[in-house]
């Protein structure tokens, strides 16, 4: 397993847990080896990404003014909707924000990772149609053999387990939101990841037939922007693969969802 690489560049376990799309464990979903995938954020796995957080705990309350989380603490307040089939969600690509939003209320803003140029996330109108707390990509994962835990497409020997893509939520054919590494610059092949316990709040936000606007910009940005809580997990540790590869992975985070 690779160490850490050079500052700003991600490691070969972090390449294979940045993040992705797909829609079932047999359909691959991204076009080239893994850049964007994490797990989903649970008491075990926050220990080994705030190994080298070092700062003190770091709140985003709903839409409030909040500071830059570097691998470590991301904490949010989502606020429960007063009427969720009035709930809607606005993606910024040029800021890389989501703001969820009932009418003019702010529910949640968060920063979030989106498609680079050659990989990009799709704009326009969508609207959620499947949800999946405990998805698994079918197209990136590990190779379990024996004690060893390697990377993995899905071929070779091995029992194979594809990467936590925890609290899935596809808009469009092999595109959803889901948990895994933000970064200060575009950064997946399509999807949009969250941060930490944005994404779970995020899940609990959204439902079915939930619609999603996609765009260059937003007019939030100019309200709301600047107000978001930035994040960069480009120095963040490698995750532990025995955890990758377990239950674990998927354990729900402590605390209320909504507020």
């Amino acid at each position: 397993m690779a160490g850490v690489g050079e500052p700003g560049t991600p490691t070969d376990w972090q390449l294979l847990w940045l993040g992705g799309g797909g829609t079932n464990l047999t359909h691959k979903v991204d076009k080239k080896p893994p850049d964007h995938i994490q797990y989903p954020h649970m008491r075990h796995i926050s220990r080994l990404l705030l190994l080298c957080a070092g700062g003190s705990l770091l709140l985003l309350t709903g839409c409030q003014t909040g500071r830059v989380a570097g691998g470590g603490p991301y904490h949010v307040t989502a606020y429960r909707p007063n009427n969720p089939s009035a709930v809607r969600v606005l993606v910024s690509l040029s800021k890389e924000n989501i703001y969820v939003m009932e009418g003019d209320r702010c529910l949640m803003a968060v920063a979030c990772s989106v498609g680079t140029p050659a990989k990009p996330t799709p704009k326009g109108n969508f609207k959620v149609y499947s949800k999946q707390e405990h998805k698994r990509s079918g197209s990136y994962g590990f190779s379990v053999q024996g004690d060893r835990i390697i990377p993995s497409t899905g071929g070779g020997g091995g029992r194979y387990v594809g990467y936590p893509m925890g609290y899935w939520c596809e808009f469009a054919p092999a595109y959803g939101f889901h948990q895994g590494f933000v970064h200060p610059t575009p950064r997946t092949h399509g999807c949009i990841r969250l941060h930490g316990e944005a994404a779970p709040k995020f899940f609990a936000l959204v439902r079915i037939g939930t619609p999603v606007n996609i765009a260059t910009t937003q007019p939030e940005d100019a309200t709301l922007a600047s107000r978001v809580q930035r994040v960069d997990d480009s120095r963040t540790p490698d995750p532990d693969p025995r955890i990758m590869v377990s239950d674990a992975a998927f354990e729900k985070p402590s605390g209320p969802l909504l507020q």
